[in-house]
């Protein structure tokens, strides 16, 4: 695969690059760019954040589970290229020495490119920003005085017209017929050639296909890049449903899937950190089929809908029936996810929560999504959804059945509960032991059945408001 970009404002091009080198060891093997360290290599620690920057704006990704052809026809910024030609420090470069930010200095670099990026992008919610950089020193209080300090400084010019540098004629050759690696530029170019090569693996955001690279050491029998085919980035919404293409970020569905069911913005939130979200996309969420991937039982339990696509043509199946088995989906060969369409107006009454061991960047335990419709005090219809509670996201049949027809009231909660106690048989694992998982689920049950019933109940996390701060210039 031939690719072009940008790397600190100057054009590189590279020939025949392997679809799964890093971009993160290449800039260190191959460039000596090695203020961009590798702490954990899976994406959690932030160490190696790099600004990527394309015509939406630029945003801060974890460098070791990104892919150097994802870069093609993008920039690259690295610690090294935030300061100025002539050596002027940028602002939150200065304020990181000025208010001691740094301690062991191994973190220094991603933090400095998350806090130039969000200085980049006027965003002042530095909690936020930064949760996807962890310091191990425990030094957050003066990296976060040195964000502070540097809000009100001017964004250096050379950062400033980074979108303006990304020339239209930066070229991005194409290999030719029957690669091995491809980056189809149209929905017509990727369905023919998966149909012809099935045994390829589709890389989206490659959050996921990251870690089977790094911690699996995993090869593949050709890669398709999706990043170019821009009919599967699309968001629409009509009279009857929202629909989200595979290829949008989790960030950029913050935003619709919010205003559809506003319980959908906290969970969104906690998806990862800002990096992971500004990188995976929801196709790939849902596509890997993963049982504790988050955002599956809110969308099951809100009806959702997935259109699957081939050079055979297109079919829809409900979300619910996709997943098969643990590690097994209903896609055929040849077919992608191309969208999810979520109904409008679903339920009156809709909630969801996660479950996990610490707030950020973490996989849950348990998710538990509830979508209720109540008339006259009455259950009329119910749709439970979890993830972490068996081998796929699946419906609580028998919890549903509990509920409906039945007013609501505190008694209710005995009954359903030991249906839902039927309805799974979780397992121990490293996150939870299955004694929890059920007593966990129960206890979200409990939760969404007082808050229908207008009981305070104590919160689970922070109110989070919405993040996404569009790039100035």
């Amino acid at each position: 695969m031939d690719i072009t970009f940008l790397l600190n404002g100057e054009v590189v091009s590279l020939s025949n690059v392997s679809p799964t080198t890093t971009l993160l060891d290449w800039l260190r093997e191959e460039r000596g760019l090695t203020g961009t360290k590798e702490g954990c290599n899976e994406g959690d620690c932030g160490a190696c954040s790099v600004m990527i920057t394309d015509e939406n704006g630029s945003r801060a990704l974890n460098g070791c589970i990104l892919f150097l052809p994802q870069v093609n026809g993008k920039a690259v910024t690295t610690v090294e290229g935030m300061a100025s030609a002539d050596g002027t420090l940028h602002p939150v470069q200065e304020t990181m020495i000025e208010h001691h930010g740094s301690q062991c200095g191994f973190c220094t670099p991603g933090f400095v490119v998350s806090m130039a990026t969000a200085h980049l992008n006027g965003a002042t919610d530095h909690d936020v920003q930064l949760a996807g950089n962890l310091c191990r020193c425990t030094g957050y209080a003066p990296i976060i005085r040195a964000a502070e300090a540097a809000g009100g400084a001017p964004v250096p010019a050379h950062l400033r017209s980074l979108k303006d540098k990304l020339a239209q004629d930066i070229p991005a050759p194409a290999k030719g017929d029957g690669a091995p690696h491809v980056q189809p530029e149209n929905s017509d170019a990727l369905a023919a050639w998966y149909l012809d090569n099935p045994q390829a693996t589709l890389i989206a955001g490659a959050t996921d296909v990251g870690l089977w690279v790094n911690k699996s050491h995993a090869r593949f029998n050709g890669v398709i890049d999706l990043g170019k085919v821009q009919a599967l980035r699309h968001i629409e919404k009509d009279t009857c449903a929202l629909t989200i293409g595979a290829g949008v970020t989790l960030a950029e569905s913050i935003a619709p899937l919010s205003a559809l069911a506003s319980d959908l913005g906290p969970l969104l939130h906690r998806f990862g950190s800002r990096q992971v979200r500004a990188q995976a996309t929801v196709g790939g969420n849902i596509a890997n089929g993963s049982p504790i991937g988050d955002l599956a039982p809110a969308l099951i339990a809100l009806a959702a809908s997935v259109h699957l696509a081939s050079a055979n043509g297109e079919r829809t199946v409900a979300l619910e029936s996709f997943f098969i088995d643990y590690g097994k989906q209903d896609i055929a060969p040849g077919e992608i996810v191309a969208s999810i369409s979520v109904p409008l107006n679903a339920h009156t009454d809709f909630h969801c929560w996660k479950i996990s061991k610490r707030f950020d960047q973490d996989i849950s335990a348990v998710c538990g999504a509830f979508g209720l419709t109540i008339e006259n005090n009455i259950i009329t219809s119910a749709r439970i959804a979890f993830g972490g509670m068996a081998a796929t996201p699946r419906r609580a049949t028998l919890c549903e059945q509990a509920l409906i027809g039945q007013s609501v009231h505190r008694d209710l909660l005995s009954s359903a509960s030991e249906a839902l106690s039927k309805d799974f048989a979780p397992i121990s694992d490293m996150r939870a032991s299955a004694s929890y998982r059920m007593r966990a689920a129960q206890g979200l049950l409990e939760r969404c059945l007082r808050s229908i019933n207008g009981e305070t109940t104590p919160q689970l996390f922070s109110d989070v408001e919405a993040l996404e701060v569009p790039a100035r210039g």
